[in-house]
């Protein structure tokens, strides 16, 4: 399974809306996520993502808090934004444990916590770009167990939903006249020396999946691409995306690079993929990218299907 995409909790959509059920979740079983400038709390000595229980934040402004869902056993979990609060008291809120980006740790991070962690880092993310309406600028308040915001203008009253931005990614391929099968992966100037990725873009209003996989590999690369096929999704909540995986198939193999997209692009086979090394290795060889993003997993998935 895909890191982030192993969400376990109940998210409760209908009862969370009710305040009394919602009030009675504030109990002394309740787990606590803080999540401080999109960064997640981890155990100092582990890649475990650390809750805090409900008496080592029942004297903060838990006005804010928000619902993220309830256990097997039904415990509540709940992830609250201390970017604001004062250096010191978070300090002393959290002990020995530590704020880190969890693509820090990846796949070493058990799928259910960082699922749980990729939800509330998501949420904090909204809640905090969201503080106004969209409609007249007035404040909005945090409504719905924090999975809504409602304006606090009477003559507004604009309500608004969390937003997850579909983006596609595709590994591209083709095989040439040679018999060898090769595909298309790009790099930015800005990534680490030697990294290439699968081809990735924002889907446009009005525009299919396959066609923004069509549209996104010709406006980066210069290709065209048809049989384009579904693979996998993944929750990419850094800010705020779902990943929708893709295999397609080029009718074109000359490259032509858009600089203002890519850095380059190249073909590559899988033997010359399996001798890549990874995202994090020093030096400038060639890398693939990140082991706990769908663009890796697409890659394997591809250089495996003839094993």
């Amino acid at each position: 399974m895909l890191n982030y995409s192993a969400m376990s909790l109940n998210r409760a959509s209908n009862l969370r809306k009710e305040p009394n059920w919602l009030a009675a979740q504030l109990n002394e079983q309740s787990r606590w996520l803080l999540v401080k400038n999109s960064q997640t709390l981890f155990d100092s000595n582990s890649y475990v993502v650390t809750f805090l229980s409900f008496a080592t934040v029942r004297n903060l402004d838990l006005s804010e808090a928000i619902f993220l869902g309830l256990d097997e056993q039904q415990t509540s979990h709940f992830a609250l934004d201390v970017s604001q609060l004062d250096d010191a008291l978070v300090t002393q809120l959290i002990g020995n444990a530590e704020f880190v980006d969890i693509r820090r740790y990846g796949v070493n991070v058990a799928l259910e916590q960082g699922s749980m962690a990729a939800l509330a880092r998501g949420l904090c993310y909204w809640h905090a770009t969201h503080c106004f309406c969209g409609r007249c600028g007035s404040k909005n308040m945090l409504v719905e167990a924090g999975h809504s915001r409602l304006c606090s203008n009477e003559q507004c009253k604009h309500q608004t939903f969390p937003r997850t931005d579909p983006a596609v990614i595709m590994v591209v391929t083709r095989t040439f006249a040679d018999g060898i099968e090769r595909c298309l992966l790009g790099r930015q100037a800005v990534w680490a020396p030697g990294m290439y990725s699968s081809l990735a873009g924002f889907v446009d209003p009005g525009e299919s999946l396959e066609q923004a996989v069509a549209r996104e590999v010709m406006e980066e690369a210069g290709i065209v691409v048809g049989n384009v096929r579904y693979i996998a999704s993944q929750p990419w909540p850094f800010p705020s995306s779902i990943m929708l995986g893709f295999i397609a198939e080029a009718v074109t193999e000359d490259i032509h690079v858009d600089k203002d997209e890519l850095d380059d692009a190249q073909w590559f086979s899988r033997e010359e993929i399996k001798s890549f090394g990874n995202w994090h290795d020093e030096g400038t060889h060639l890398k693939l990218p990140r082991t706990d993003s769908i663009s890796r997993y697409l890659i394997d998935h591809w250089c495996n299907l003839n094993d």
